[in-house]
């Protein structure tokens, strides 16, 4: 392998020290700082071809549990998902075209998402195709209360 790589040496460490030299306490701190950024831009920002965006979504999942807040982290993913996939916001018209990128975004949700919420996800997936969003509706974080809506909290 060669220097720098993602893999390289101990990638934890990295990863958190990369986000600590940004000013930040914790990877969430950060990921929420860039609540519609991918994972790839987020770990791009990081360290270039330093730090892989699964590298991040691990540390995020790590956290997420520890603090009890892995509904919200998925909801922030949706949110990442939906930035990437329909950047003008959930689309007006469902024609093939638009039905291909809101799969898109739910199918990269879905796999993205923690084996404990996969139904949950699945579910807000079908009620979103069933009953559409408004034209142009585009969550800009985790708090987000169509989302909130959809996917409430359970964790105690």
């Amino acid at each position: 392998m060669t220097a720098g790589h993602p893999w390289d040496g101990h990638w934890k460490a990295r990863l958190y020290e990369r986000v600590r030299e940004r000013g930040y306490e914790s990877l969430t701190a950060f990921a929420e700082a860039h609540p519609t950024a991918s994972l790839v831009k987020l770990a791009a920002e990081l360290g270039e071809g330093e730090i892989a965006g699964v590298q991040v979504f691990s540390g995020l999942v790590a956290e997420a549990e520890r603090s009890k807040q892995l509904t919200r982290l998925v909801r922030g993913q949706l949110v990442r998902e939906l930035a990437e996939c329909l950047p003008s916001g959930w689309p007006r018209v469902l024609d093939d075209a638009n039905r291909f990128k809101v799969a898109k975004a739910l199918g990269l949700w879905t796999g993205f998402t923690p084996e404990t919420h996969k139904e949950r996800v699945r579910r807000v997936g079908d009620a979103l195709l069933a009953n559409p969003p408004p034209a142009g509706w585009r969550p800009l974080s985790p708090d987000d209360e169509l989302l909130q809506t959809l996917l409430p909290d359970e964790e105690a």
